[in-house]
């Protein structure tokens, strides 16, 4: 018989005890697990970039501003 094994995550720390490198390297890694599953699915990235304006990344690096 096969069985399915689940995980979820839950986080050990939360954001406001984190010192600054933890968090920082916390919201790293909460990008590029967001960006991973994104692309995954066939989905771009979407956020603001530097000038306020959105902009979609996509898998093959392209990166186009949303209208």
């Amino acid at each position: 018989m096969d069985s399915v094994v689940s995980k979820t995550g839950i986080m050990v720390k939360s954001p406001g005890k984190m010192n600054a490198s933890e968090l920082k390297e916390w919201k790293r890694k909460s990008y590029e697990r967001a960006k991973e599953y994104l692309f995954s699915i066939g989905q771009p990235l979407v956020y603001f970039g530097k000038d306020g304006t959105p902009v979609a990344e996509y898998s093959d690096g392209r990166i186009e501003a949303v209208q």
